[in-house]
């Protein structure tokens, strides 16, 4: 038993943490649930990531991001990641990729990495690329999950993981039914709110792409990442999914 893994091994068992250090996670998009899912699934025993994203730490991340400090701002989010993975766990396997998913990429992104990984995180912004990542997970049987909306929302305790059909009250959630419907989107396990979200007003003279009001509680995205990676690790655990893929 290492020390490290050695509480969770005592309600897991020696096998389950053993199918989660045999396991490869990848994780789409490393913001306040990407970054917060990460690190718990790395202090959770994971065995080999695969982390994409393009941004750099801003000051703004430092709300919400497990990876944004003062002192990392301007690094690379992958690069950040990498390195707290490896503090607590050396032998940890990672592979960073630098770019942006998007719908057009999607395919030859996921076509490249899919066979070589046990479970795969979205937590990425764009409606249209997550619409492209379910399409494709749904088709190709992929164990995934999705995260749902963090703006606007205050009470955790509203989060639940469900089928993205049997969502309410998510903005998000009622695009991506709609849109999921059309593609014929049979099935796509999310963590989401059930809470309405708050009424902010967009401020004046806010560009669309501001988002100006679009509000995030600190602890909201943490704990939307903390849920998911407790997902994933009592599948690869105690499910049948779990397999060694070598980087």
């Amino acid at each position: 038993m290492s020390e490290a893994t050695s509480k969770l091994e005592l309600i897991m068992g020696a096998d389950g943490v053993e199918r989660i250090a045999q396991s490869c996670v990848m994780v789409l998009g490393l913001g306040g649930v990407g970054s917060n899912c990460t690190e718990a699934l790395a202090r959770g025993g994971v065995g080999s990531f695969v982390l994409v994203d393009h941004d750099i730490v801003q000051e703004s991340n430092i709300n919400r991001q497990a990876i944004a400090f003062m002192s990392t701002i301007g690094q690379k989010k992958t690069e950040v990641m990498a390195k707290m993975i490896a503090d607590i766990n050396p032998a940890a396997q990672v592979i960073t990729l630098d770019e942006f998913v998007l719908q057009e990429n999607v395919k030859a992104l996921m076509d490249t990495w899919s066979a070589r990984v046990d479970y795969v995180i979205d937590a990425i912004d764009t409606v249209s690329t997550k619409l492209a990542l379910a399409q494709y997970a749904d088709a190709h049987e992929l164990p995934f999950i999705a995260s749902m909306g963090a703006a606007n929302k205050l009470y955790p305790e509203c989060f639940h993981v469900s089928d993205i059909y049997k969502t309410k009250n998510c903005p998000l959630c009622r695009i991506m039914r709609k849109e999921g419907r059309k593609r014929g989107i049979r099935k796509l396990k999310v963590l989401y709110s059930c809470e309405e979200p708050v009424a902010v007003e967009v401020r004046e003279g806010a560009t669309r792409r501001e988002r100006s009001n679009l509000g995030t509680a600190s602890y909201v995205p943490p704990i939307m990442g903390q849920m998911i990676a407790g997902e994933v690790l009592r599948e690869l655990a105690f499910g049948e999914k779990g397999s060694h893929h070598a980087l």
